[in-house]
Parts: C-alpha cells; structure tokens; sequence
C-alpha cells in the first residue's frame, strides 16, 4: 500500500520557519525507518511539500502526518491519498512490497 502526503501550508512563512528543523528531522526519521521513500517540496515551494509513503496501513500513515512539528504547531496539515498499485515498474518491485515495516 503506499501513501501519497500532501503537505499544505495553512500559516505564513514567517510563522512555517522556526518549525523546519523539527521537520527536516521529522523526515530523516521516517526515511530512516523506511516509511517515507521520497520527500521534498512542491513547485512552487510556497505551497508545501509532498511525500510517497509505503509499508504501512491507513490509521497508522494518519498517525504519523499527525507527529510531524510542522502539524503539532499549527502551521500546515497533510491531505492523504492511499493506493493500491496495480501495476509496478520492475526497478521499484523489490521496493514496494506489501510486507509491514517494522517501525519500532
């Protein structure tokens, strides 16, 4: 299952940036772990961000944008799209497998 993250700014810039280091190690984290696959800001950047997500369910992806600095203070919420993939190029299939992360 994976997961596409859409990071939407809901305060000014000026109010988004004493979080971005909270954030950037909120990513690391997740990366880390194996959740998060890809990670980065949209174009333009003043939208947000976006995130393709994998090995997890639903509630759990839910609970994970909720831990994120940039959410936890107000200043941006995530928009979650869930997806079944029907159809996998062959450079991602060991990537994306439908076995569970371990994430503790």
């Amino acid at each position: 299952m994976l997961h596409l993250l859409q990071l939407h700014y809901t305060a000014a810039e000026d109010e988004v940036t004493p979080h971005i280091t909270g954030h950037v190690a909120y990513l690391e984290r997740h990366h880390a772990a194996g959740t998060f696959l890809i990670s980065g800001q949209t174009v333009p950047t003043s939208d947000g961000g976006a995130i393709i997500a994998h090995g997890v369910d639903r509630d759990t992806i839910e609970q994970i944008t909720a831990q994120d600095p940039f959410v936890t203070n107000g200043v941006a919420k995530y928009t979650i799209t869930t997806i079944t993939p029907g159809r996998i190029h062959p450079a991602l299939a060991d990537v994306l497998t439908d076995e569970p992360l371990n994430l503790q």
